[in-house]
């Protein structure tokens, strides 16, 4: 019942806005500020105040991105290795950059956030900010950096490709809500109980909203095209890296709370960054859509087991 209580409300407010756009109770225009809001003002908020009024256990960063991102590069080998044999070719291996990115881009800032700070409370605040501060620049880096590899495009310069990334990264709102978080932390002014209560305030809209905004986000992905390669990434992302993650985290010794975040940030399904990448390069464009789609469905039912397994660990 602990579990239902934890996963069942989030996924209601995902489908809260998913039918809201379904019934046509918000216009285009207001769907895409909510998004916006959701991205750029309330979880950049949330995350600043979490970061700076919690309490932070004492985990090595070193340990909790080994188990984490060692379970990502284990799921990103295999979806290359299997994308391999579904293709050949070479434009067939910018597919397989492709296909890696829609088996290990979760969804941990709409989705991911919401429900460990549900399942786990502010303890988690510490090792969720870990993984936050430098999922999407490795992710995007390293997506990128490989597809440069395997196109082997002459007359591109890397610095030029990556420069733009780069400056978008610096602006990201969930950076910079990290970084001010930390650094605002190390000089322990802490926050003036007026300030507290406004950011407060604000950061309380940051999990609901970002919620709305996912079921509304979905409203636009589609299960078409490639089944097998749709439920492979599915399959990858909701089951293959979970599983990879926890047995990294207890080889390495982790305590629960990291674990948790580790296995559940893991186990999100595939988010709108993995189908943005494609769209980019116009690769499995509709795969990866659909593993959006599909995923996001599917997780309704996997993840409140992973929650059990991890309210196991503690």
């Amino acid at each position: 019942m602990a579990t239902v209580l934890i996963v069942a409300p989030v996924f209601a407010l995902i489908a809260a806005g998913y039918a809201s756009v379904l019934f046509r109770f918000v216009s285009e225009g207001a769907h895409k500020g909510i998004s916006e809001f959701a991205f750029s003002i309330a979880i950049p908020t949330l995350l600043f105040r979490t970061i700076v009024v919690s309490d932070f256990p004492d985990v090595s960063p070193y340990r909790m991105w080994g188990a984490y991102y060692g379970a990502l590069a284990l799921t990103w080998i295999v979806a290359l290795l299997i994308s391999a044999l579904l293709r050949k070719g070479r434009e067939d291996r910018e597919d397989g950059v492709v296909f890696a990115i829609g088996s290990v881009y979760g969804n941990i800032v709409m989705l991911g956030i919401p429900l460990v700070l549900s399942a786990l409370g502010n303890e988690a605040a510490g090792p969720m900010s870990l993984i936050l501060s430098v999922n999407t620049p490795l992710l995007w880096l390293c997506g990128i950096l490989q597809m440069e590899l395997v196109s082997r495009k002459k007359g591109s310069s890397l610095l030029a490709v990556l420069r733009p990334v780069l400056a978008d990264l610096a602006r990201n709102p969930l950076m910079l809500g990290i970084g001010f978080g930390v650094v605002w932390r190390f000089t322990g002014l802490g926050l003036n109980q007026v300030v507290d209560r406004t950011i407060e305030l604000l950061a309380q809209a940051g999990s609901p909203a970002a919620l709305i905004a996912l079921g509304i986000n979905l409203f636009r992905f589609e299960v078409k095209g490639e089944t097998l390669s749709v439920v492979v990434m599915c399959a990858l992302k909701l089951l293959a890296m979970p599983a990879a993650a926890f047995a990294l985290a207890k080889l390495l010794n982790l305590p629960p709370v990291a674990t948790g975040v580790i296995v559940l940030f893991a186990a999100m399904p595939t988010g709108a960054n993995a189908y943005i990448f494609a769209a980019q390069y116009q690769r499995l464009v509709n795969p990866v859509s659909g593993a959006v789609a599909l995923g996001t469905l599917l997780a309704a039912v996997t993840l409140p087991v992973m929650v059990m397994v991890v309210a196991g660990v503690r």
